[in-house]
């Protein structure tokens, strides 16, 4: 492999507002930024890490820091995997070496990747946590969204109130609820006959990661996935008989490409796959997009939370996320 030049930036990205959920309150996000160059040809890559791994922007920045002797020599997306660690940095570097391997070999990634041309994909635009009647403003808001994902806090009565404002404000949508590590065992009985009189059609990590054993043998009637306990490919090993979905994020796992063999093995073990984002610009929505051609549940919306995306962005249309090859991921020369 001919030498790379690792060029690395971090940015702070605003949220128009305070952005809550079980938990935390988001009013703004760090991430980095990586460019790698091979003289002729450049790639890029985004990664904003998992704030409660505490995988920050000092943390990227030490991996980057790290790894930057490995990568500048020149290595391939498979050998990335063994050099770093799941994460955001691994993420941006991950997503960098497929937007230069593209303008290597003149295609677009999802070429490289086997896919056929990708396609406008339905998204889920997200309502932080709120008064219930806020929140059913909010849904009103979203007037296009034909998928709406619900943040919820724990707080059972409150969280039930919550959905059935929104249901009651957008009889229409396809409804799914975040409980973000937020609820006990002894919830989930009542919030799932709640959810399911109420048609949400997903309830995502209902309960802290490492206790997703009180999930073996339960049978709900609203479909569960898994977020925070399924962080990258070896945690799919337990995920079967606990979860009908895994939800896949280049951050937590460390790239485009962990994310589709994740994605092969969810199919395989006989799960639901759906991608999801941490918050970030179209930079980083445009790899997760190529995931999203695959998925059952795409929630791709992080640069709507944004004051400001870089350009080009996605598009946002009639409820789906578009992400052409201007954006990211083309034979882009540097």
């Amino acid at each position: 492999m001919a030498r790379l030049t690792l060029d690395v930036s971090a940015e702070q990205l605003r949220l128009a507002q305070p952005f809550r959920i079980s938990g935390h309150v988001f009013e703004s996000a760090d991430v980095v930024v990586v460019t790698l160059t091979d003289g002729a040809h450049r790639g890029r890559g985004e990664g904003a890490g998992v704030y409660y791994l505490g995988d920050d922007l000092r943390h990227m920045l030490e991996d980057l820091r790290t790894a930057r002797p490995a990568i500048e020599q020149g290595l391939t997306r498979e050998e990335l995997r063994t050099v770093m660690p799941p994460g955001g940095a691994r993420n941006a570097v991950d997503c960098a070496l497929w937007e230069l391997d593209a303008a290597r070999a003149d295609v677009p990634v999802w070429t490289l990747a086997g896919l056929d041309a990708p396609h406008p994909v339905r998204t889920t635009f997200t309502l932080g946590a709120d008064r219930p009647e806020i929140m059913a403003d909010g849904a009103r808001g979203y007037a296009e969204a034909r998928a709406i994902k619900v943040k919820l806090t724990g707080e059972l009565a409150l969280d039930i109130a919550r959905v059935e404002a929104i249901r009651q404000a957008r009889p229409d949508a396809w409804l799914g609820v975040d409980g973000n590590q937020g609820f006990a065992p002894d919830d989930l009985g009542p919030l799932v006959a709640a959810l399911h009189a109420q048609r949400v059609s997903l309830l995502e990590q209902p309960l802290p990661r490492g206790r997703e054993a009180a999930l073996d043998g339960y049978r709900s009637m609203v479909p569960i996935a898994g977020d925070e306990s399924i962080l990258s490919l070896p945690d799919l090993a337990t995920a079967a008989g606990r979860f009908d979905v895994v939800n896949i994020k280049l951050d937590k796992c460390g790239g485009l490409t962990e994310a589709l063999m994740m994605a092969a093995e969810a199919r395989r073990l006989g799960l639901g796959v759906m991608v999801g984002n941490m918050i970030g610009t179209s930079l980083a929505m445009a790899p997760a997009f190529v995931l999203g051609q695959l998925c059952d549940v795409v929630d791709l919306d992080g640069p709507t939370f944004l004051t400001a995306d870089r350009a080009p962005s996605v598009v946002y249309q009639d409820g789906n996320i578009w992400a052409g090859p201007e954006v990211w991921g083309s034979a882009a020369p540097r």
